[in-house]
């Protein structure tokens, strides 16, 4: 590795770590306020919210890793043309396209780094905080997992238990299920089965019930059970794909393909995981030109200024395919590439006279 090469990796290094360790500690601040507020009538030892914090905030910083990209590429720049060292370079022969090769590459295999290890450590925190926190909230008298044999689901409602099993779940019904209902002492109090159950609210309906109690068995067209659960709560509990590694996110997907679940939600998390190195790429390119243009203002706060009011404007333009993608208005693949795509044409549009800065 040449030595112009050893320093420019070192430093753009140097500054994303800086960059990373400012995220994490704003966010982590930001977390502990939120967790004291939570728990302040709760009797918990001083640490545990510090320690929920910090177990939560590492999913928060992957979110934040484009813009933390973006305003470290900034700094790092704006300290080359501090130190004259652009020039340096310039004059040395090294143009700025070999640079921002160098620097590209690096961004490559940091993102890959960041997704192969960072993500996966980051998930399993994630889920470590979900699980610990449910304790302490109303949600741990019911659980709902998918698997390979269908939707499984346990569910507490006054003094009854009840575990359900589906083997398909879309449309606001639950098909092919079978209900085993429980005292408080998990003393067996009757069976239903069933090939539809309406869930759209906390009543269900189920269709042709055959109800088994002992050796008894009887068929009622329509009954009613109460439960803590309906439709749009079942969704909402497997649209926090954050706690799933990328192996365990692949697995859902091939429960959520036999259980006829949606895979809209798991689809649009994996392809943003997939494409999110070449959206570090793409962020630094667009930071890069934006301090290439901007390196004649002697207002250094300016330019950061700039930097942040584009990505505010790139993340939103981001959410807002997301959230198209995520309600189905446009497929998956367009949600995740349209935004790449009009990054990519701004980069190439401003790239291609680099060497002439």
């Amino acid at each position: 590795m040449n030595t112009y090469t050893k320093f420019l990796v070192k430093n753009y290094l140097y500054s994303i770590l800086n960059v990373f360790f400012i995220f994490f500690s704003l966010i982590y601040v930001l977390n502990l306020l939120t967790e004291l507020e939570f728990f302040k009538r709760t009797d918990v030892s001083y640490h545990f919210p510090l320690y929920l914090s910090l177990i939560n905030t590492p999913i928060f910083v992957f979110e934040m890793f484009p813009f933390i990209f973006l305003i470290s590429t900034q700094f790092f720049f704006n300290n080359l043309f501090t130190d004259n060292e652009m020039n340096i370079f310039k004059y040395s022969g090294l143009k700025n396209s070999k640079i921002f090769l160098i620097l590209a590459t690096t961004t490559f295999f940091v993102g890959i780094l960041i997704i192969s290890i960072f993500y996966n450590l980051s998930s399993n925190l994630k889920n470590l905080y979900l699980g610990l926190k449910s304790n302490y909230t109303d949600d741990k008298k019911y659980l709902a997992v998918i698997t390979n044999n269908g939707l499984w689901i346990k569910d507490i409602y006054n003094e009854n238990i009840l575990m359900i099993n589906a083997s398909t779940f879309n449309n606001n019904e639950l098909q092919n299920v079978y209900i085993s209902e429980f005292d408080r002492n998990f003393e067996i109090k009757r069976n239903i089965k069933s090939k539809t159950i309406d869930i759209t609210n906390k009543e269900w309906l189920i269709k042709d019930a055959e109800i088994y109690v002992q050796n008894n068995r009887e068929i009622v067209k329509r009954l009613k059970i109460q439960t803590n659960f309906d439709y749009k709560l079942i969704q909402n509990l497997f649209s926090n794909m954050s706690s799933l590694s990328f192996t365990e996110l692949i697995e859902m997907r091939k429960n959520y393909k036999k259980l006829s679940y949606s895979l809209t939600e798991i689809d649009l998390q994996i392809l943003k995981l997939i494409s999110f190195p070449i959206y570090f790429i793409l962020m630094f390119i667009f930071s890069a030109i934006i301090m290439m243009n901007t390196k004649t203002f002697k207002n250094k706060s300016l330019k950061i200024i700039i930097g942040l009011f584009l990505s505010v404007i790139i993340y939103y333009i981001n959410n807002f395919f997301y959230v198209l993608g995520s309600s189905e208005k446009i497929n998956v693949i367009s949600s995740v590439t349209i935004p790449l795509i009009i990054l990519t044409i701004i980069n190439y549009f401003f790239i291609r006279n680099i060497n002439e800065k």
